[in-house]
């Protein structure tokens, strides 16, 4: 692309209206929900930083705002030829690879401020999988000064009960989508980065779990084992769900999970009330695992489709029904003549989407597409648990989300 040349054009304005007939039905049909419309936006630009429930966040932001948006967009969406093409042509989203600091996002980010564009990110850079806003990197502060615009706190609430990472179907139940704060160049520019992290991160963070209402449907607990791998009762496991239960292969123990999104135990007393306080809890017991015990003898074992991928421009598969292996220093891919993937090697790993799961290793980048009940987020977790041994902080609570 030339240097001269804009990255914002008038047609992502006409496709960007054009989106809003479409989606605003779809959102009211699906999430039901109305996204509160930004009132005193006028015609300034805004950094809307959101935080992130549901797969439709980034069109509850469009049917609050006028005029385009840019959102920052995991490579994914990049890599889907026609489609990612098709993307870029009608509303230019600001590619970024998950998990790692992109200098080149930065820079095209600051371009489009330049342009007078208004810039969308979900600074989690995830979905959460446990109802509560996941980690911010604080580096999230200092783009926000670089930029110099006016930071428009988006809150999604109710969004977890609606449609859960875990999950494939939404439930009927409360969400509110709107504007709860904007902080101006001026109030933020006698704060420390420090204190505007502090205040991003209070202004987006919720705990839906927590949160009053009911969310109706009869497959609440479906595919719950694509967040959940540890048992309080047998350490790491695996689980089955069905309808609205969730089941440890190993000791059988069945968990409901319930319209007000609480966990029962059937038969005994669940020691955790909440996916929520489940969640920290197998974050917990990762974060102390020894991961030498786990070197010789794989601590999991999947089949999974192998996928290398061209950041940005498309992907190919490789293998149909691997074999993958997960130890506690490394990941295996295949049999005969396996593709060792050392924690210690690997730039990043992220989870895409429900249970994609992508592994940077050097210039390459390896996405695992496992079946339905695939569970991605333990070979992140422990991923992150190996790297915080190897560089001295062997109880870090950074677990890769």
């Amino acid at each position: 692309m030339r240097k001269d040349q804009k990255w914002i054009k008038k047609r992502h304005a006409i496709a960007t209206e054009l989106a809003r007939v479409v989606l605003t039905p779809v959102a009211r049909r699906k999430y039901g929900v109305k996204p509160e419309r930004f009132k005193e936006q006028g015609d300034r630009a805004y950094l809307v930083l959101y935080n992130h429930q549901t797969p439709f966040d980034q069109f509850f932001v469009g049917l609050s705002f006028s005029g385009p948006v840019y959102y920052v967009a995991t490579e994914d969406i990049f890599s889907k030829g026609f489609v990612s093409s098709l993307l870029r042509f009608l509303v230019a989203p600001i590619p970024i690879v998950k998990s790692t600091t992109d200098l080149k996002a930065v820079k095209t980010c600051i371009r489009v401020a330049k342009e007078g564009g208004t810039i969308a990110i979900a600074p989690e850079g995830n979905r959460t999988y446990s109802g509560k806003t996941e980690h911010i990197n604080p580096a999230i502060a200092g783009l926000a000064r670089k930029l110099g615009l006016p930071i428009a706190l988006y809150r999604i609430e109710g969004g977890y009960g609606v449609q859960p990472r875990w999950s494939d179907k939404t439930r009927r139940g409360g969400m509110r989508c709107y504007v709860s704060r904007v902080i101006e160049p001026e109030e933020f520019s006698g704060m420390t980065n420090d204190e505007l992290f502090s205040e991003i991160s209070a202004g987006l963070f919720v705990d839906d779990c927590r949160s009053p209402g009911t969310y109706r449907s009869a497959r609440r607990a479906e595919y719950l084992e694509r967040a959940i791998y540890w048992c309080p009762y047998c350490g790491l496991s695996s689980f089955e769900s069905g309808g609205n239960e969730i089941e440890c292969t190993r000791c059988r123990r069945r968990i409901v999970y319930g319209e007000d999104k609480r966990l029962t135990g059937v038969g005994f007393d669940f020691p955790y009330g909440t996916v929520s306080e489940w969640y920290d809890a197998q974050s917990a017991f990762v974060t102390s695992l020894d991961l030498s015990a786990y070197t010789e003898q794989p601590m999991y074992t999947d089949t999974a489709d192998l996928y290398e991928v061209v950041l940005n421009k498309h992907k190919r598969r490789i293998a149909k029904a691997a074999a993958l292996r997960l130890y506690g220093d490394r990941v295996e891919i295949g049999t005969d003549e396996p593709i060792v993937l050392r924690f210690s090697e690997l730039r990043a790993a992220a989870v895409l989407g429900r249970n994609k799961l992508n592994l940077y290793a050097g210039d390459k980048t390896y996405q695992i597409k496992g079946g339905k009940r695939f569970n991605a987020l333990k070979y992140v977790n422990l991923c992150y648990h190996s790297k915080n041994i190897d560089g001295g902080d062997a109880n870090g609570k950074f677990l890769g989300l």
